[in-house]
């Protein structure tokens, strides 16, 4: 049956699905392979903010005590903080501030965690805390200035309910943390952003409705609200990896609508929400990340998202990523949209697919997005089902049929554009594995897997009848599908023939044919060649299913 899509919008696709991107620790943006591959992903991409963390940990240096007359004192030193900040900012891309972790020599305790070893344990002198806090923030403030920074999150600490990153879990100690660093960000200016409790999936929900509580009888300053989200199971450990079972992609769009449900009726309720990271594995070295299957899980996920929370931001854009170590190898399972030397993955090509669509929301399916541009493009992005269990049938020719408005009066056709990502298409991990998966690629492997890695693409005119165009799109196994429609104006001139081309004119009896050879070349009239092994209608919108 083929879908009717409305002319008339239904509402907006909101940029809660870029808003915000996960990084690896703060220092790594130091690195020329890290900004170069942000300012890819800039290019085609365009996140708003990015958080990662370690901003107050001892790789940064900004806590530094020392010594002089006999009186211990502490200077705050910012030589990397501005050369990170002033690299996001030329990029376009502004701080969601984590802050977190502990230096070394204001801790409690010992307590780490990750392989760069960052401290997870109360500071021993809030004072000290307190001032490191604001100092970092006033020091934001006037370098920056005080509008630009009243546009950053700052956001207190991450997953405290989770030992690994707050020594004991314990709630009451997070709540002192949270009311202490949010009071020091207050003194600052008033009007910046603070909140928390920044809370790892699993949570129980006296975490979150405690530390709503704790807000209303202490008046804390809370600005918004966030949390994690993830949907695999415990992992099971190879070499260098793990494998986990994974959820449906409807148990990340529970996870985000959690928090307002827990709030409801609390002082909090009607605060933004920011699920601060979200991906499907929470380990660094899952090979899930990186396949088109990844691609195809999380399509419904950006698609929808945007009605649920404020952002949600993909946990990480680069596998510049170092909390298990160095990467062995250069496909690893790693979190990134990309993996080292910029290699695109497919689910990279979700979300550039997701950038090139319009504000205005027509139809949303379960599987697929239609939007339109205010230049009147109307774009389609489809995405095949995917069997999160790995036990059943894995779909292949899954075809979604739609009737698509497009122009206005007087249109006949519509130049429709279409990108995929498939098993078989802008899949670098496939051609990686075929390579026979060489740990560090050669320069004509990295050549090839950039090749490799872009997503197939294909072009034709289609026929507009009543102001619509019949699109049947028919996925291959894991394909995520984006078809770009564009009523067509013809200006083709009076004396275009393409008989001419190769030197004939229309009355050469060479010719053969009314029409003369070769074939007519006009992209708006001509379709080209199907792709193989399906009808020549089937590469791009429209034709035979």
């Amino acid at each position: 049956m083929r879908t009717s899509v409305p002319d008339q919008p239904s509402g907006r696709l909101t940029d809660a699905w870029r808003f915000c991107v996960g990084t690896g620790r703060f220092d790594l943006a130091l690195r020329r392979d890290y900004q170069d591959s942000l300012a890819l992903v800039q290019q085609d991409i365009g996140f708003r903010h990015i958080r990662g963390h370690g901003l107050l940990s001892d790789h940064t240096g900004v806590y530094r005590p020392y010594e002089h007359g006999g009186e211990r004192h502490v200077r705050h030193a910012f030589t990397y903080v501005d050369q990170v900040v002033d690299a996001y900012l030329d990029l376009g891309v502004r701080p969601f501030v984590e802050l977190g972790f502990m230096p070394e020599h204001l801790a409690s305790g010992a307590q780490t965690v990750f392989w760069w070893k960052g401290n997870v344990t109360p500071p021993r002198d809030w004072r000290e805390w307190a001032g490191l806090v604001a100092g970092t923030v006033r020091h934001l403030v006037d370098r920056y200035g005080l509008d630009e920074v009243r546009s950053w999150p700052i956001e207190v600490w991450n997953e405290p309910n989770l030992p690994d990153f707050w020594a004991g879990a314990d709630q009451d100690a997070y709540h002192r943390l949270y009311e202490v660093t949010a009071a020091a960000v207050k003194d600052v200016d008033a009007e910046l952003q603070v909140g928390g409790p920044s809370l790892a999936p699993g949570y129980q929900p006296h975490w979150m409705t405690g530390f709503a509580e704790f807000a209303e009888s202490t008046g804390a300053p809370v600005d918004f609200v966030s949390r994690h989200a993830y949907s695999t199971g415990p992992a099971q450990h190879v070499p260098f990896g793990v494998h986990q079972t994974l959820g449906p992609a409807s148990m990340l769009l529970e996870q985000f609508a959690a928090p307002r449900e827990q709030l409801a009726g609390s002082k909090l309720a009607g605060l933004p929400v920011h699920i601060t990271e979200f991906n499907s594995s929470y380990r660094p070295d899952n090979p899930i990340h990186d396949t088109a299957l990844h691609a195809a899980y999380l399509a419904p996920v950006l698609a929808s998202g945007g009605d649920l929370v404020d952002s949600f931001s993909y946990w990480t854009f680069s596998d510049m990523f170092e909390e298990t170590g160095v990467p062995t190898a250069l496909f690893h399972g790693g979190f990134g949209l990309l993996t080292h030397r910029q290699i695109k993955k497919p689910t990279y090509h979700l979300y550039a697919f997701m950038a090139r669509m319009g504000d205005a929301v027509l139809v949303r399916g379960a599987d697929h997005l239609v939007t339109r541009h205010p230049d009147g493009r109307v774009t389609v992005l489809a995405w095949a089902p995917v069997d999160h269990t790995g036990t059943g049938e894995v779909v292949d020719g899954h075809t979604v049929r739609l009737s698509v408005p497009v122009g206005g009066p007087g249109t006949a056709t519509a130049y429709a554009h279409r990108s995929s990502v498939s098993e078989d298409a802008g899949n670098a991990w496939a051609a990686w594995a075929q390579m026979g998966r060489p740990a560090s690629p050669d320069r004509r492997q990295l050549a090839a897997l950039r090749e490799a890695a872009e997503p197939s693409r294909h072009h034709r005119s289609l026929p507009v009848s009543g102001g619509r165009v019949d699109c049947d799109l028919v996925l291959a196994r894991h394909e995520v599908t984006l078809l770009e429609l564009t009523p067509v104006t013809d200006s083709t001139p009076a004396w275009w023939d393409g008989r001419r081309l190769l030197g004939r004119t229309p009355q050469d009896p060479a010719d053969g044919s009314a029409h003369g050879t070769p074939q007519d070349t006009n992209p708006q009239t001509s379709p080209p060649p199907g792709r193989a092994g399906r009808p020549a209608g089937d590469d791009g919108a429209g034709g035979p299913a």
